[in-house]
C-alpha cells in the first residue's frame, strides 16, 4: 500500500524549523500509567453508540458501565452525549463520580464547534459552543478535548491560508488555557483542511501556541492520504490521543467511517505505527473510535470487550 501526502512538500519548511529547533514549544509529556505499561487504553463512545438494550439505545451512564466492565483505563465520550445527561437534569458531578469509581478517567473528549470556519458569525457562535462544551468536559474531570475541522469541508475551505486557520487554532487554544482544557486539532481525512497530517501539524506549529497538540486518526490518515511515516514528526508532548481502528483494503475515494474494523482485522500498517509510537516514547492514550454498524447490531458489552482485546493483542504483537 502506497500512500503519498499532497502537502509534504509545503510542511517541509515548517520540519526544518522543527529541526533546527527554532519552532515554538508543545506541551509538556503525559505521564505513562501508574502500573508501568506505556499506554492506556480508552473507549471512545462512538463504537457503541447504536448498540442497544432491552431495544433502547445506551445512555452515557450505560456506556461509563461497559467500558469500565470491559477494563478500560478511560472513556471518551461524545458532547452530544454529555448534554443529553444534562438535559435529563442529572448532575455532571454525578457523571464524573461514577467514571472515577469505575477505575476510569476523561482524558479526551470530542467536540464539534465551528472554530475554523470563515464566517464570522459562525465562527464566534463556534467558539461559544467550544467554551460551553470545554465548561462540560472538566466538570466531569476532563483534559482534552477533539477540535476536527468542522464546517471546513467544502472547496472554498481548500484555499484558506494556513496562516489563517493557525489564527483560528490558536485563538481555541487559547480559551482552552482559560478554561483548562487542551483543544487537540484533529485530522479529518475526508475535509479540505486537515485533510493530511502535514497539513494539521503545520497550522499547529504556525499558531505559535505553547500546548497545541495533534490528534491523529489511523483511519483518516488513511482517507486523507497521509504518509503512515509522517508519524515521526510527532513528539509526546504535542500528542496525548491516537484514534486507533482498522480498514480494510477499500480505495481511499470509496472508504467511509462506517467501514472501520477492529485494530488488526484490516490492512493498517500496525507494526510500523508501534515502531514509531515507540521511537517517541509515546505514553499516551490509544482511543478505540469505530462506526461499524455490524458491530452496532451486536451486545454492547461484546463489541467493548472485542476491542480492548484486539487493542492489547497488537499491542503484545509489538
Amino acid at each position: 500500500m502506497t500512500m503519498q501526502s499532497p502537502s509534504r512538500r509545503t510542511f517541509l519548511g515548517a520540519g526544518a524549523a522543527l529541526a533546527a529547533g527554532i519552532a515554538l514549544p508543545f506541551a509538556m509529556p503525559i505521564r505513562s500509567r501508574a502500573d508501568g505499561k506505556t499506554f492506556r487504553i480508552m473507549l471512545n463512545t462512538s463504537t457503541i453508540r447504536e448498540c442497544k438494550v432491552d431495544g433502547k439505545k445506551l445512555t452515557i451512564e450505560q456506556k461509563v458501565d461497559v467500558a469500565s466492565k470491559a477494563g478500560y483505563d478511560c472513556i471518551e465520550p461524545w458532547i452530544n452525549e454529555i448534554a443529553d445527561y444534562v438535559k435529563r437534569g442529572k448532575s455532571l458531578k454525578d457523571l464524573a463520580k461514577q467514571i472515577k469509581d469505575g477505575g476510569m478517567t476523561v482524558e479526551s473528549a470530542i467536540g464539534f464547534a465551528e472554530w475554523i470556519v470563515s464566517d464570522d458569525a459562525r465562527r464566534t457562535k463556534g467558539l461559544e459552543t467550544a467554551k460551553r462544551d470545554m465548561d462540560m468536559v472538566l466538570e466531569i474531570g476532563g483534559k482534552r478535548l477533539a477540535a476536527p475541522p468542522v464546517g471546513a469541508t467544502k472547496a472554498e475551505d481548500e484555499t484558506i491560508p494556513v496562516e489563517k486557520i493557525a489564527d483560528r487554532y490558536k485563538a481555541l487554544a487559547e480559551l482552552g488555557d482559560k478554561a483548562g482544557i487542551l483543544p487537540m486539532a484533529e485530522v479529518w481525512g475526508f475535509s479540505k483542511t486537515f485533510k493530511t497530517l502535514n497539513e494539521t501539524v503545520k497550522a499547529a506549529m504556525i499558531s505559535g501556541h505553547s500546548k497545541a497538540a495533534i490528534l491523529p486518526d489511523v483511519y483518516h490518515l488513511y482517507k486523507g492520504g497521509s504518509s503512515f511515516d509522517d508519524m515521526k514528526q510527532l513528539t509526546n508532548g504535542n500528542f496525548h490521543v491516537l484514534h486507533v481502528n482498522d480498514y480494510p483494503d477499500i480505495p481511499r475515494d470509496k472508504i467511509g467511517d462506517k467501514d472501520r474494523v477492529y485494530p488488526g482485522d484490516g490492512i493498517a500498517p500496525y507494526a510500523q505505527i508501534f515502531k514509531d509510537l515507540k521511537a517517541m516514547n509515546y505514553a499516551g492514550m490509544l482511543s478505540l473510535e469505530l462506526f461499524n454498524p455490524e458491530y452496532w447490531k451486536q451486545d454492547p458489552n461484546v463489541v467493548a470487550k472485542a476491542g480492548i482485546e484486539k487493542v492489547k493483542a497488537l499491542i503484545a504483537k509489538a
